[in-house]
């Protein structure tokens, strides 16, 4: 008979049961290894992008305290070099008017041998100098009557006073005393304790800091109409230029915006950077031409036209070109807003005619929107690029249609670049709402007054002396232009 193929013995199920476990064990520590790794990894790589921005920084970098890290071999001389590569040599003009003549007259002996002194010829120099300034102490007499029809008290008013405040609040700051402060610290961010040194050992006027902050307090409340003026001329401009940067109020990070007009800023600290405080100024429904750069919240004005900033997309080409040098589609979107640039140049040049510009318009569009049709690049930098520049893609040439648009946002940037020195300086930002209030209406002001070539202490005496609120005549008449 046959043999019959023997059944296998049967397994121990605690013996397998044990396998599994170990081998479930062993794929945990595998586990727990792959996720340390892991985790080394990402931190290894946070740190090597934490220092190439640093290496790209401090390329940018090149004034003290943000130097470049490393001395030169072989520095050049300092002050002016020979020949006239550096322009011509210049020196200070005779001044057209002398206040004050002194004679520097001869010794009656020569300082080295004691002979005497033949004249020989007079020459002159001359000196300008600051003079040596006290406060000026007011006194107002102050008339107080009362109304024969109504009973109501009455008082005069000087032109030069800046208050109808008696009483404990009679001695105050003259005009042109807050308006010195205010320029020291909301154009140049001096700290009001530096504001109060200086004015005690320049001028002998003495001053706490506390009372600083109430003088510029005031100021700004005194400005208030002509903010709200300069915000209406912004939303009512047919182009306006915007940014913003951080900013700390109390610590807490809140954020600066610039809404920037060829004649007019208005500043607006916000606590956020979405629509809503972007439209705080302008308007959500903002009609005219938005001049920006590629954040999301501006694309979200329905009702405006837009031009995004050119520069901002040839820096992100520049960076992706370092790090991926072989991209093509990097290199030839650069390349093309490049050359639309040049053709704007050349038809403010006068080189090239309206149909010029038409036909040129026309090609640029076609090929970037050829360049935006390739399939997506394998890098995830370079496909955000992509994707950013399709979302772009109707505000990347606006200027071309219109030549009287700029081709980036580089009025606001500007108006900011103040700001941010200011951040530097006193901490951050303000330390309280209603400083950030103030800030944002006198800083508006200043720039303003700026733009418009007006004289800034002139504008803030005007505010501070006029008995209502209201818009200084300097600021009504030239807001009459708009």
């Amino acid at each position: 008979m046959p043999q019959r193929d023997e059944a296998p013995p049967p397994q121990d199920p605690e013996r397998i049961i044990d396998e599994q476990r170990r081998e479930i064990d062993r794929l945990r520590d595998d586990l727990r290894r792959s996720e340390a790794e892991r985790q080394r990894l990402r931190r290894e790589n946070e740190k090597l992008k934490d220092a190439l921005d640093a290496a790209r920084r401090a390329v940018s970098r090149q004034a003290a305290p943000f130097s470049r890290g490393t001395r030169v071999a072989e520095p050049r001389r300092p002050g002016r070099k020979a020949g006239a590569g550096d322009g011509p040599r210049a020196h200070r003009r005779v001044p057209p008017a002398i206040d004050e003549r002194y004679e520097a007259a001869l010794p009656a002996h020569c300082p080295q041998c004691a002979g005497a002194v033949r004249p020989v010829r007079v020459t002159t120099q001359y000196q300008e100098e600051l003079p040596v300034q006290r406060p000026v102490v007011r006194a107002f007499h102050v008339h107080i009557g009362e109304c024969r029809a109504c009973g109501r008290r009455v008082q005069g008013r000087h032109p030069l006073q800046t208050s109808d405040a008696l009483g404990a609040a009679a001695v105050q700051l003259g005009p042109q005393a807050v308006a010195l402060a205010v320029l020291l610290n909301k154009r140049f961010g001096l700290p009001y304790g530096k504001i109060a040194t200086l004015l005690r050992d320049r001028y002998g006027l003495r001053v706490t800091r506390g009372g600083l902050v109430h003088a510029v307090h005031r100021a700004a409340q005194q400005a208030q109409p002509t903010y709200a003026t300069l915000c209406a001329t912004v939303r009512g401009s047919p182009v306006v230029t915007a940014d913003e940067t951080s900013w700390r109020v109390d610590a807490d990070l809140q954020w600066l915006w610039a809404f920037v007009t060829p004649e007019t800023t208005v500043y607006a600290i916000q606590p956020g950077r979405g629509l809503a405080q972007a439209a705080h100024v302008i308007g959500v429904d903002y009609a005219g031409v938005l001049q920006r750069d590629g954040w999301q919240s501006y694309r979200q004005f329905q009702h405006a036209a837009h031009q995004t900033c050119l520069a901002h997309l040839l820096r992100r080409c520049r960076v992706l070109l370092r790090d991926y040098p072989q991209q093509p589609l990097v290199t030839a979107v650069k390349a093309t807003l490049h050359a639309a640039l040049a053709t704007r140049d050349r038809h403010a040049a006068g080189t090239v005619s309206a149909h010029g510009l038409a036909v040129a318009r026309g090609h640029y569009l076609e090929q970037l929107g050829r360049l935006l049709q390739r399939p997506p690049s394998r890098r995830l930098a370079v496909r955000r690029f992509q994707r950013h520049l399709i979302v772009e893609f109707d505000a990347i040439f606006s200027f071309l249609f219109d030549p009287t648009l700029d081709a980036t946002n580089w009025r606001a940037e500007h108006a900011l670049r103040p700001a941010v020195v200011t951040r530097k300086m006193c901490g951050g930002g303000n330390r309280t709402r209603r400083g950030a209030d103030s800030q944002q209406v006198l800083a508006s002001v200043l720039r303003t007054a700026d733009q418009r070539g007006l004289d800034a202490t002139a504008v803030l005496v005007a505010l501070l002396t006029v008995p209502t609120l209201t818009v200084p005549r300097c600021l009504r008449a030239v807001a009459a232009i708009h």
